[in-house]
């Protein structure tokens, strides 16, 4: 596989925000998403083997283990890594656009499924069929840039009964849309929705590896 970084450091987002987590960045996505604070790993990164990054991910003392990319799901061999990783032992959670089929992902595996919205410009890759696998302990994610967005996203929300499949995050885009507005419009609105912040950004701001 190609990785681009393997480090320790809090979980930022999620359900589990703020628990030691060790995460394994996969290099390469198909998508480009104008909020993207990745974008350092759409190349590059190193050649491993599944042997070498277990060794890597046991140097650290965590229980937790976030697969990661840009886009994990676009190496093929990334599926054989979350097994492994769950047969280790480790609860292990998998970060992916939502783009790209879930569907033969390990069932012990928590899938944090973003679903795209117009103003990421990816909105058209998002495949919707993968709602058809989520279970309970997975989530979804949206990301939004502002108000077009949020109404589209609750809109969804809605229109698919997201909140009855699993857990469902909004996050405000950094420096597109305010915190306080979003978190005012999902009391205004009512929404069964977990509002999210990145926890490692307001710790460290835009650091690689944190």
């Amino acid at each position: 596989m190609r990785i681009s970084e393997i480090f320790y450091s809090l979980q930022g987002e999620t359900s589990r925000v703020g628990l030691p987590t060790v995460f394994v960045r996969l290099t390469g996505c198909p998508l480009r998403c104008n909020y993207c604070d990745t974008a350092y790993a759409f190349s590059g990164g190193v050649s491993m083997t599944l042997q070498a990054i277990m060794d890597e991910a046991r140097r650290y003392p965590a229980k937790y283990v976030t697969v990661t990319g840009g886009e994990p799901l676009a190496q093929k061999n990334c599926l054989p890594l979350l097994k492994a990783l769950c047969d280790a032992g480790y609860r292990v959670s998998l970060e992916t656009s939502g783009a790209l089929d879930i569907s033969g992902v390990d069932e012990r595996v928590m899938r944090v499924v973003d679903i795209k919205t117009p103003a990421s410009g990816e909105q058209e890759k998002n495949l919707w069929a993968n709602l058809a696998h989520l279970n309970a302990h997975d989530e979804i994610k949206f990301v939004l840039c502002g108000e077009e967005d949020y109404a589209w996203a609750k809109r969804v929300l809605q229109e698919r009964a997201l909140a009855d499949k699993c857990e469902v995050l909004f996050s405000p885009a950094q420096g597109q849309l305010s915190p306080t507005d979003l978190a005012d419009w999902i009391l205004r609105d009512q929404l069964p929705v977990r509002m999210q912040l990145q926890l490692h950004k307001i710790l460290w701001g835009n650091v690689a590896g944190r």
